[in-house]
């Protein structure tokens, strides 16, 4: 393996670490489960960096790191779910994004002149959410460990469904301007 895909290798890495999370979650190993998180927000930090600091970024990069990322979000969501501590409305809330952000990607991509060294980037607005999703996970998980106030908890729902929200939009608008910009230089 060359020094290169290494990034990948850590989305992949990841991707598999996924598991262990939600089987932790769902016995309720709450310590464990948030190690586990821990190193694998290690490696999201981690690929990233490797792959700006030594210009090592790859089109399968761009795909395979964000895919992991939603990847061990919803899967952590859907197991906060199952163990109740996730409510259901916010979680479809967060699927849908999720859908139409794939959906408009592919769609994108397949519709449009977009070449293969096109790298797929985030935009501000969603690393926010990323952010504060990732948050809401450790936060509904620490407060198993450590008891946390009930308001405190609500309040969060509602700042990452409206950031969830905010950020599809978002997307939306920039796949309209895309798609815009390119029917103006045809």
């Amino acid at each position: 393996m060359n020094f290169s895909s290494i990034p990948n290798a850590l989305s992949i890495l990841r991707i598999i670490l996924t598991v262990p999370v939600v089987i932790s979650l769902l016995n309720q190993q709450y310590f464990l489960t948030i190690v586990i998180f821990f190193i694998a927000g290690i490696t999201d930090a981690l690929d990233g960096w490797i792959a700006k600091r030594f210009s090592c970024q790859t089109r399968l990069g761009s795909i395979l790191d964000p895919s992991a990322d939603k990847l061990l979000l919803m899967a952590s969501f859907v197991a906060l779910y199952m163990i109740g501590l996730m409510p259901i409305w916010l979680l479809v809330l967060i699927f849908v994004r999720d859908v139409m952000i794939i959906a408009g990607t592919v769609g994108y991509f397949i519709g449009s002149n977009a070449s293969e060294d096109d790298l797929l980037t985030p935009s501000k607005l969603s690393k926010i959410n990323t952010g504060l999703q990732i948050s809401l996970v450790l936060y509904l998980i620490g407060s198993q460990i450590y008891i946390a106030p009930n308001q405190f908890t609500i309040i969060f729902f509602i700042v990452v469904a409206t950031t969830t929200v905010l950020s599809g939009i978002d997307y939306i608008w920039i796949w309209v301007e895309k798609v815009l910009s390119q029917g103006a230089r045809k």
